[in-house]
């Protein structure tokens, strides 16, 4: 019997190459969905093709990319720090979410299919639950969106750091985030695979698919960043192309074929 997963490409509305990337991997079904950076210069202006393909589209919620917004914006360390002791400013974490979430809307016509985080910043104290209070009140008469949470990793064969990685983003949240929100009728993510260091290009990456693959359970979600060029001040710009490459290939079919796995579509969300 086949493991059904979600592949979810974040950054859309990033730059062209980001957003061409995850276009083209939409139209290949090698993707569930996208989420997206409302506040990215090219968010208004790609959309439309993006919907075309029938892809399931979320916001990536953003409060460490500068993108010329309104609202606040901190480093990670920072914002991280902030939380734990729970002294980020509370109206201005539900202004920046409210206004996210309307922009979305405004631009894209419907609500957003799912919800995560630009470097998993919904998963931290303070911004959980104003972002689960919020998602309740002004969707209450519709369908929760789908939530991705980072936790049940899925890092068997990693090496140490990149375990590590995995495991610390998981323990920056995920967990009350899942309980809270399962608690609250969101549907979520079983496990999560995709954390790794965004580097050692396609060999690497290529190796990382394999294990995440050989160990995914069904339910889980794959969290990937593809582009299919290297925008000028994207620092991850080459490693976004390594991924595009191994994403679209055919070793990814073949892949998937070997271990049993199918990429399911966002009617699954």
């Amino acid at each position: 019997m086949k493991r059904e997963i979600h592949i979810c490409a974040d950054d859309f509305g990033m730059n062209a190459h980001v957003d061409a990337g995850i276009v083209s991997l939409a139209l290949r079904h090698r993707l569930t969905g996208t989420s997206c950076l409302v506040d990215g210069l090219l968010f208004e202006q790609d959309i439309a093709q993006l919907q075309a393909t029938g892809i399931k589209i979320g916001l990536h919620l953003n409060f460490t990319e500068s993108l010329g917004q309104d609202g606040p914006v901190w480093p990670l360390r920072t914002i991280i720090a902030r939380s734990l002791v729970r002294s980020l400013p509370a109206m201005a974490i539900a202004d920046a979410i409210e206004r996210q979430l309307q922009r979305f809307e405004n631009v894209a016509g419907h609500l957003p299919h799912y919800i995560d985080g630009h470097q998993h910043v919904h998963q931290l104290p303070q911004i959980r639950s104003a972002l689960l209070a919020i998602l309740q009140r002004r969707y209450a008469n519709t369908q929760l969106p789908w939530i991705r949470h980072g936790g049940n990793v899925r890092s068997a064969g990693f090496p140490l750091a990149l375990k590590a990685k995995a495991y610390t983003i998981a323990m920056l949240g995920a967990g009350p985030l899942r309980r809270e929100a399962t608690a609250a009728g969101f549907p979520m993510n079983n496990g999560f695979c995709g954390v790794y260091d965004f580097g050692g290009g396609q060999k690497a990456y290529l190796r990382w698919v394999g294990l995440w693959l050989a160990q995914c359970k069904n339910g889980d979600a794959l969290m990937c960043h593809p582009a299919n060029g290297h925008a000028v001040n994207d620092t991850l710009g080459a490693q976004r192309q390594a991924e595009f490459a191994v994403l679209s290939s055919d070793a990814l079919e073949v892949m998937l074929a070997g271990e049993k796995v199918q990429v399911v579509g966002g009617n699954t969300f």
